[in-house]
């Protein structure tokens, strides 16, 4: 498997942690989404961060299958972009302390340490990183309410990504900040479908 590969191959890079996403054309059941993300664990030793992202991908990780793979030793977090903080706490409930979860959702990270998650990975911060530490910092601190002022003052910023392209935005203000990231890549190649 090409996840499994390249999972080997971060390794011995000397990356610190894997992050897998589930890409599929066609959806897949919860076994065959279980037994994916226990290839890529099981091919490394590395910490492992699930990553699901229900409006785009055709196979979502089920509660249940969170909870099976929560039991997997090296698959200690999940980056859950769903924007639902109810999904979010039944995954805390279920997984206790074996999984971390992480919001994915720039718009929503003082909630979701709120109710016991531990961070967020979202394209915003990559732009505003002292703000963002500055956030968490409150969070960690229990400063709910200035938490909470730091994230509205940050709302404008997410905005701008749901309106534009989130990559273009990303680089973009890397580029305004002095950083040569380059533009945005294309999709990888198209399908061309033949018929005779």
């Amino acid at each position: 498997m090409e996840a499994v590969r390249q999972a080997r191959a971060f390794e011995r890079m000397g990356c610190d942690g894997i992050l897998a996403i589930m890409e599929a054309y066609f959806p897949v059941g919860d076994d065959g989404v279980y037994n994916y993300f226990k290839s890529i664990a099981d091919s490394v030793s590395l910490p492992v961060v699930l990553y699901t992202n229900p409006n785009f991908q055709r196979s979502d990780l089920s509660l249940p299958t969170i909870k099976r793979l929560s039991d997997i030793d090296n698959i200690l977090y999940i980056k859950d972009a769903s924007s639902n903080t109810g999904r979010l706490l039944s995954i805390l409930n279920l997984v206790g302390d074996r999984m971390h979860v992480f919001s994915a959702s720039a718009h929503i990270p003082a909630c979701v340490m709120l109710i016991g998650g531990v961070g967020w990975m979202a394209g915003p911060a990559c732009l505003v990183p002292s703000q963002s530490v500055a956030l968490y910092d409150m969070c960690q601190q229990g400063k709910w309410d200035e938490a909470m002022a730091a994230q509205r003052e940050l709302w404008g910023m997410n905005q701008m990504f749901a309106k534009h392209n989130l990559a273009a935005c990303i680089k973009g203000g890397l580029e305004l900040q002095g950083y040569d990231v380059g533009a945005p890549l294309p999709p990888p190649g198209n399908a061309i479908g033949l018929w005779a």
